[in-house]
């Protein structure tokens, strides 16, 4: 409790059913690193299979804190934790990690955050959703991000002019098409097809038809000018439900 690790090198960290509250993990760097781990620690004993321990950071910072790519999440709950530029970066297995009342600032890179843990981990967890509300992101630099089967009214998300909160994505897939089908270079027309297509797919699969929108998830290879085009077009077709 209370555990000040600002500015520490940490070459294992495991954890298991444990809890920090209060602890400061500015500066630190995180070098092999098992957040919500199903074993106990560097030759501990091996996981049973039967149930999965939670560990939870409460009122806890991560401020510039270095995570290494491909962390391991695991069962980890975070109650009211800053993530102030914490270097989160291809955190790719956060399937099982829950997000209440956090607050998320600076770059937040390829990135997804779960609503449903993993069928096969359901049983073991002791649950069959992952609590997600409260979370403010409107300080925070989304990119190669998703929600996926959150409700995006739970949290609070960036807004305009960078991001847009939409719904009926669908519609609006069909709506700009005709736009896309008037650019003169083939090339654009089919990175913006192929992004819209990819959206359109995600958000009818991950959250009822809706989805935080930005110009890059539009087309990444796209010259900005047409991205911003497009993203201009996409949100102002009907049901627009952007915040800011």
């Amino acid at each position: 409790m209370n555990v000040d690790f600002t500015g520490t090198r940490l070459p294992h960290f495991i954890a298991h059913g444990s809890e920090f509250d209060g602890c400061d993990f500015s500066r630190a760097a995180f070098e092999n690193l098992l957040m919500g781990s199903t074993r106990t620690g560097i030759g501990g004993q091996e996981w049973d299979g039967a149930t999965w321990p939670q560990t939870v950071f409460r009122d806890c910072v991560f401020r510039r804190t270095r995570f290494p790519a491909f962390t391991f999440f695991g069962n980890v709950r975070f109650e009211r934790c800053i993530f102030d530029r914490p270097g989160l970066r291809r955190q790719t297995a956060t399937a099982e990690a829950e997000f209440v009342d956090c607050v998320f600032a600076g770059p937040v890179r390829s990135i997804n955050f779960w609503g449903r843990p993993a069928d096969g981990d359901r049983v073991v967890l002791g649950r069959d959703h992952n609590d997600f509300t409260g979370n403010d992101f409107t300080a925070a630099e989304l990119d190669d991000f998703s929600f996926r089967h959150i409700d995006l009214r739970a949290p609070r998300l960036p807004g305009l002019p960078g991001y847009a909160l939409l719904d009926r994505i669908a519609d609006r897939v069909n709506s700009v098409l005709p736009l896309v089908g008037s650019w003169p270079e083939d090339k654009h027309r089919q990175v913006a097809r192929s992004a819209l297509e990819f959206l359109g797919d995600t958000a009818h699969e991950w959250n009822d038809d809706q989805a935080l929108v930005s110009p890059a998830m539009l087309g990444r290879k796209l010259p900005p000018a047409l991205r911003e085009e497009l993203f201009d077009a996409f949100r102002r077709t009907s049901g627009d439900t952007s915040r800011g």
